[in-house]
């Protein structure tokens, strides 16, 4: 094969909806390979490698692991918060009627696998800390499985996922605010609001340079970082002041969602799950894998992500709250419900938050966690719309 096709055949991979999905798996799957072979060592040494920043006073010194679970997923949480502002004021959620069922549904798909999680572990203080991790939806593993498998299915229904994550990733975001911040100072909350006020004001201007915005978005997200408040929220803050207009070419914020997206997709989440989901198996009894933890994250995940969203949407079209999405059925629909609990990610991260303070062997167990649930949510629910599309496919030809 010449050098050209190969160019090309890439091209046409990248451009593939399905992609960053395949890319994830990849990325997770040599950090598994690495964590349990002879190079495990030099994979550890890279997560702990010290990287600092020095201006005058003001240090940031980190290893390399949270400058990416910090710094790097703020950039993906900043892309979130566009995203969500471009829906509710001109997408998919900005209607009353097509907001009421995913609404319902990641409502549900949040408080289901938490209370789960708890029924496993509400005799452990410290375990107690993990209950929102299972209440996560990774939306480029959720979405990837349904355009691989699902390609004959409604539209209404990949609509419907999509909505679903990105109203579960407002919820990530609220419970990171309320639960997972502490210590906080106020000299740096101060800071960061002034910052806020700061973009407020070069979006009231209208201000069409995109430099000022940068620059003050890195101080909020500096100051962030050193008040106590996880760093991540502050991408999503400054996402709302970002200038947005309904015409795409107008509009400075679908510019930058635009330009930062193949980043999130190709290199920012697949380091995080690089960096996040080593797992050593070897040299570890199961019964130190499979603990109360591991097992509420993947009773959450895989039975009441499904069940709780299922069961929501089948209470809200039956009361007539709302409709099936257009030309679904409700086994297809059940799959789309399978998919939400493909966890990955946000999960991970969640987890990482968790139980920063615990040490390796809590995070081993929300790892083996979050890739069994989100794998048996992921398989199971790949078949179904797998079996759903190829009805329709038959039917059609």
């Amino acid at each position: 094969m010449s050098e050209n096709s190969l160019i090309l055949k890439w091209k046409e991979f990248i451009k593939a909806d399905a992609s960053p999905g395949i890319i994830l798996v990849l990325a997770s799957l040599i950090a598994l390979i690495l964590a349990n072979s002879p190079l495990s060592p030099a994979y550890n040494s890279f997560l702990e490698f010290p990287v600092s920043i020095v201006l005058g006073s003001f240090e940031i010194s980190k290893p390399l692991v949270l400058w990416i679970n910090d710094g790097l997923m703020a950039i993906f949480f900043f892309v979130v918060g566009l995203e969500i502002k471009r829906e509710l004021l001109y997408g998919q959620l900005a209607s009353k009627d097509q907001v009421i069922l995913p609404f319902l549904a990641a409502a549900a798909g949040i408080i289901f696998p938490a209370l789960i999680y708890v029924a496993f572990n509400y005799e452990d203080a410290i375990a107690m800390n993990g209950w929102a991790i299972p209440s996560a939806t990774d939306i480029a593993f959720a979405l990837g499985l349904f355009i691989l498998f699902g390609k004959h299915l409604p539209p209404s229904l990949k609509l419907f996922l999509l909505s679903v994550a990105i109203i579960d990733d407002i919820g990530a975001v609220i419970i990171i605010a309320l639960f997972y911040s502490t210590d906080l100072s106020t000299n740096s909350l101060i800071i960061a609001s002034i910052g806020l006020v700061a973009l407020f004001v070069f979006n009231r201007l209208q201000l069409a340079s995109k430099t000022p915005f940068i620059l003050v978005s890195i101080i909020v997200w500096a100051a962030v970082l050193k008040s106590g408040v996880h760093a991540t929220l502050a991408g999503f803050a400054v996402a709302l002041f970002i200038p947005i207009a309904k015409e795409k070419s107008e509009s400075m914020s679908y510019q930058i969602e635009h330009g930062l997206h193949p980043w999130i997709a190709f290199f920012v989440l697949p380091v995080f799950a690089f960096s996040n989901a080593g797992v050593e198996l070897l040299g570890t009894s199961v019964s130190q894998f499979f603990t109360p933890v591991t097992f509420g994250i993947i009773g959450g995940l895989f039975i009441g992500k499904q069940l709780g969203i299922f069961a929501a949407c089948y209470a809200a079209i039956k009361l007539n709250l709302c409709k099936l999405p257009k030309d679904a059925t409700w086994s297809q629909l059940y799959g789309v419900c399978l998919l939400c609990g493909v966890g990955f990610t946000m999960s991970l991260f969640i987890g990482s938050l968790a139980f920063e303070e615990q040490g390796l062997a809590y995070q081993t167990q929300v790892k083996v966690g979050v890739l069994v649930g989100s794998i048996l949510s992921g398989v199971l629910g790949a078949v179904l719309i797998k079996r759903s599309s190829n009805k329709i496919k038959k039917i059609e030809g």
